[in-house]
């Protein structure tokens, strides 16, 4: 199996002596989309907090593309996260949002309006970069973060149930998009839902948080 992706090398988290994650392996080739089907609080978000560098692990490691990242900074670990509820910076408009890290890497400014408009065109929104992020739709606002994930061309791309809070078929209608902008991304990418049916919509493999953890096996 080519070693290059995302691995979880029996990984375990505590919080005040209280297992979030046991003894947790995963291994996502480059280029791969995976969800992780579990029930609210499973720990599907901390799990994905540990791959972006948020959380620690009290054992084990993460290793992306064949380099060990355990103790690498979150802005070193070239990883995009797409919160829960999207979270966009209410006081920056649409194209601000998505060009925010590429000003943090300190991208020039012509490279950057570029760069967005780019990405507006990859989720389906051309000419929205000057729109408050306060008028946004809930579909508007998920491609908008999801852009914004993308934008530095992160290795890895994860999305803590991103399509939550919309309607039914809004959601799973957004599911085939977010697969196709991912995989146009070329990024190697994990969602966690709770939506087996999103899941598949999304994932080129669906696997439940029990099943990677040593206990299941």
């Amino acid at each position: 199996m080519n070693g290059s992706g995302l691995r979880l090398r029996s990984v375990s988290v505590d919080f005040d002596g209280r297992s979030i994650l046991h003894d947790v392996s995963l291994t996502v080739t480059r280029g791969e989309i995976v969800a992780i089907l579990g029930p609210s609080g499973s720990g599907k978000s901390t799990l994905l907090r540990l791959v972006a560098g948020l959380v620690e692990p009290t054992s084990g490691a993460v290793i992306i593309d064949d380099t060990d990242v355990t103790s690498v900074p979150t802005h070193r670990r070239g990883v995009g996260l797409v919160f829960q509820n999207n979270q966009l910076f209410p006081h920056l408009d649409v194209a601000a949002n998505i060009a925010y890290g590429l000003r943090v890497a300190g991208m020039p400014v012509d490279q950057r309006r570029d760069r967005v408009s780019e990405l507006l065109a990859l989720v389906g929104m051309p000419g929205f970069g000057s729109r408050e992020v306060a008028t946004l739709s809930g579909g508007e606002a998920a491609r908008v973060a999801l852009a914004r994930s993308l934008a530095t061309s992160p290795r890895v791309v994860l999305l803590d149930e991103p399509l939550s809070g919309l309607d039914h078929d809004l959601r799973y209608s957004l599911a085939d998009d977010v697969r196709r902008v991912v995989r146009a991304a070329g990024s190697t990418a994990v969602v966690v839902t709770h939506d087996p049916d999103e899941a598949r919509r999304i994932a080129d493999r669906v696997v439940t948080l029990a099943e990677l953890s040593s206990d299941a096996q």
